[in-house]
């Protein structure tokens, strides 16, 4: 109380002692609701300061917390009112064969960014007992991908509800409606979500082939890819797995589609490459180092996030941290040699990973 008391007469450090506890949690909320690490950045510097201007007239009514989330959701609203929606590829248009190329990237991003779940804080479990999804649950590549779907208001009342147990008066009360809207919202997109996340999510898959067989599948996939050995990495996929490389709007369906894709491209013989291991939204995943020969160094290239279904590779999100200036189609079959993405690039920074490898 003490401390609540300093911050709303104006002392910047005790506000920050009341809310630092709250960043790391905001912050996975803000992703949930933009699917962008950048956007989310962007929002909690505002809910920072939108708490710091109204923290006089915050009475205690409810908690410190349940305020800052209103806060944050409706920020976060303003956000999603201003920019188009974030997707994966796949949800963004057919697949496509090998031999029609890459294509181009698109010019305005609007993909899903990749999240640095574990540096950021993000916890184990549920956030509350009434809460449907586990934390890491809900910053999986497909949970986000799934509720971008979502209108704003449904995005938002299902992500209180169903990921932080909030009660039904608490999110009607953040978005300043009534319990009856907000309970026919969560509904609508309780509907929505169940269509499109997959029935066991991939915390539940990973806990059903545990660590030591995990470690063996993911290694074996960097072993074949650093081999150039095509059989080896189609060998571990199932039979109509998905390749995706945002910011390309192309991707490949099915084991063949794949094969072609892996044969005309980064495993053709003509790049060179060395894998790290690492996690993405709470996903195993292989961090991708091409070797650059003007730098005389492995530069960051990808960040490939491993989707399982049992024990073998559903999916592969391969986000690809080189540049989209160029608008030539063919620089795009030849990815890795093109220059760094400083800003994509330095994901491997918040992912704990060396910006370059010697």
């Amino acid at each position: 109380m003490e401390l609540l008391t300093a911050a709303q007469q104006g002392d910047k450090t005790a506000f920050g002692s009341l809310i630092d506890p709250f960043r790391g949690e905001l912050h996975a909320h803000c992703y949930r609701m933009l699917g962008s690490v950048h956007d989310a950045e962007d929002a909690l510097q505002e809910v920072t300061l939108r708490a710091w201007r109204a923290l006089g007239r915050f009475e205690g009514r409810s908690s410190l917390r349940s305020w800052l989330y209103t806060i944050a959701t409706n920020t976060c609203l303003n956000h999603i009112a201003r920019r188009p929606k974030r997707v994966l590829p796949l949800d963004y248009g057919p697949s496509r064969e090998a031999k029609d190329g890459m294509g181009e990237p698109l010019i305005e991003s609007v993909w899903v960014e990749p999240y640095a779940d574990e540096q950021l804080g993000v916890e184990d479990g549920p956030a509350a007992p009434e809460a449907r999804y586990e934390r890491r649950e809900s910053v999986e590549l497909a949970f986000i991908a799934a509720v971008q779907h979502l209108p704003a208001t449904q995005r938002a009342v299902l992500i209180l509800r169903d990921v932080l147990g909030f009660s039904a008066r608490e999110v009607a009360e953040s978005l300043d409606t009534t319990v009856a809207s907000a309970n026919s919202a969560l509904q609508r997109a309780r509907k929505t979500v169940d269509e499109r996340f997959p029935e066991q999510s991939q915390q539940a898959t990973l806990r059903s082939l545990g660590d030591q067989k995990l470690k063996v599948v993911v290694e074996s996939y960097m072993d074949a890819m650093a081999r150039g050995d095509v059989d080896a990495v189609v060998s571990m996929l199932a039979e109509d797995a998905a390749w995706s490389m945002p910011p390309l709007a192309a991707w490949f369906n099915g084991v063949e589609d794949i094969r072609g894709f892996l044969v005309a491209g980064p495993l053709s013989g003509r790049f060179r490459w060395r894998h790290l291991p690492t996690r993405v939204n709470g996903q195993p995943a292989s961090a991708a180092y091409s070797w650059v020969e003007a730098e005389q160094a492995w530069l960051p290239f990808a960040l490939d996030v491993l989707t399982f279904e049992g024990d073998r590779i559903k999916e592969i999100t391969s986000f690809i941290s080189r540049s989209t200036a160029s608008r030539d189609p063919e620089d795009y079959d030849r990815f890795p040699e093109l220059p760094r993405d400083l800003e994509s690039a330095s994901a491997f920074e918040r992912f704990g990973l060396p910006s370059r490898l010697d």
